[in-house]
């Protein structure tokens, strides 16, 4: 039954990190209704290394724009263009990477409730209605993500930052939101997301691997493995999708479907669990 559960928790990681709709509010809720049989230390650790699966399918979708190395007769080269593009992704995920060291234990006591996660969820689902609207009849300033400046990446990084401290805000949909708002296109602005995400994800998938120890049983590793590789597939479908899905449309359905979501959490906070809005 646990290597279903951690077949299933791999596909909402795969469909949720890209889309701009939180996965912290969806594990939340299949946490609340289907718990793995699995100690606390190693249950905090899976909900951070299944996310490896989804950062290595942008690797592999990736790969030619990401990998700033290239031989040309039989010597390697370094590409400036790659090269900048991994400059700007550090400089956006530093706000974020201070943060999270600093204050990662009191984010979670504070933020990771069911109230906040809703509040995030139905906020940050109606920006995303409104910047649309607002957007509408707009030209985006920045149409390729290799134009982006060193400033605006940094100024994405810092709605990164928001993600960071409140869960439910979704660290898609703010660099992705960030990103519209300051005049990029929804196709940058998603692709930028995804780049931030392999920098991000791997720090903090280590740094919670160096907490946890190297001591796994059989069944942990087996448990990894398959949200993993399930969280990787699923993300290969799920990116491919939303590069063709906003070539035609905007982003308000998410918004939405945020906004129907945090009601939802809301509802079962306060009527279904007591207690849980403190938890």
């Amino acid at each position: 039954m646990d290597y279903l559960l951690a077949a299933l928790y791999g596909v909402v990681e795969g469909i949720t990190e890209w889309l701009p709709i939180s996965s912290t509010g969806h594990m939340i809720l299949l946490e609340e209704f289907l718990k793995m049989n699995v100690s606390q230390a190693f249950w905090d650790l899976f909900l951070v290394v299944v996310q490896l699966g989804a950062i290595l399918a942008v690797v592999v979708l990736y790969w030619r724009r990401l990998w700033p190395f290239f031989r040309r007769r039989g010597r390697i080269y370094i590409s400036t263009t790659r090269f900048l593009l991994w400059c700007k992704i550090i400089v956006s995920c530093i706000p974020a990477a201070i943060v999270g060291l600093l204050f990662d234990n009191q984010i979670n006591a504070l933020f990771y409730n069911y109230v906040s996660v809703a509040v995030a969820l139905i906020v940050f689902g109606v920006l995303f209605i409104l910047i649309e609207i607002k957007n509408k009849n707009l030209r985006p300033k920045v149409l390729r993500t290799e134009k982006l400046s060193f400033s605006t990446a940094f100024l994405i990084g810092l709605f990164q930052v928001i993600a960071a401290v409140f869960p439910g805000t979704s660290r898609s949909g703010a660099t992705i939101l960030g990103g519209l708002m300051l005049g990029v296109s929804r196709k940058v602005a998603a692709e930028f997301t995804f780049f931030l995400a392999v920098p991000v994800m791997f720090g903090a998938s280590l740094l919670k691997l160096v907490k946890f120890g190297g001591s796994f049983t059989s069944t942990e590793i087996g448990l990894l493995a398959v949200g993993l590789i399930v969280a990787f597939v699923v993300s290969i479908v799920v990116i491919r999708f939303l590069m063709d899905y906003i070539k035609r449309h905007d982003f308000k359905v998410f918004g939405y479907y945020r906004i129907i979501l945090g009601i939802l959490v809301l509802c079962y906070a306060f009527l279904l669990a007591p207690g849980a809005t403190a938890a």
